[in-house]
């Protein structure tokens, strides 16, 4: 039977399902990171709201999931088809990630409409992919290879990262050193030079946590 309660909770399990919060599930999809809260499943008068046909529709797309899986969670029925240990992140060329208008402020790809790509394992929910264009991170990554960056994530001496300069350049480089003032960067490709650049000039920098090749 379908219930207020029966579809908040499918809500609730697909964000689970695809390893994410219901905050995470709603930015993902292009709503409020709010549009999920506990606080707004009822109205101010304590009647039941219940979520749009669209902010469903935006669910389902952005996980990948099904009709048929959505309604499967709505019924409570178990679906041993559910993919347990994989999830679907926003896939981006570093063509638009070097341009305006596509991150937001904690350098997270805003908006909706992503391709998506399916990891082979569970990631952060604010994970997101790359795809790799040109030859100069040669001879590590490859045109067409994709990267798995996780925004906020903790880095150190010899990580290999994705850094955006305020001036829109993107690049995957290995960490040697970052301060307060200044970030230094070594290059993969040996014919392409280590960076220095004040941090001033940084706009966010994500580690690279997995890589198809």
């Amino acid at each position: 039977m379908l219930s207020h309660d029966r579809v908040w909770a499918a809500i609730d399990a697909l964000a689970e399902r695809y390893s994410l919060s219901a905050s995470g599930l709603a930015r993902r999809a292009g709503l409020d990171s709010t549009a999920f809260n506990k606080s707004k499943r009822l109205s101010s008068d304590g009647r039941p709201r219940w979520p749009s046909t669209e902010s469903l529709a935006k669910i389902i797309e952005a996980t990948g999931a099904s009709l048929e899986e959505f309604t499967v969670l709505v019924e409570g029925r178990a679906s041993p088809a559910a993919p347990q240990s994989r999830m679907a992140v926003p896939l981006l060329g570093f063509a638009q990630a070097g341009a305006g208008g596509f991150f937001d402020d904690a350098g997270y790809p805003s908006g909706q409409g992503w391709d998506l790509v399916e990891l082979p394992a569970r990631a952060a929910e604010t994970s997101y992919a790359l795809k790799v264009q040109g030859d100069s991170m040669l001879p590590l990554y490859r045109n067409g290879d994709v990267l798995i960056v996780e925004p906020g994530a903790p880095t150190r001496k010899g990580d290999r990262v994705v850094v955006k300069t305020a001036a829109g350049e993107v690049m995957a480089k290995v960490l040697e050193r970052q301060t307060a003032k200044s970030i230094v960067l070594v290059s993969l490709n040996p014919a392409h030079p280590d960076r220095d650049i004040p941090m001033r000039d940084v706009e966010w920098v994500a580690r690279i946590v997995w890589a198809s090749q």
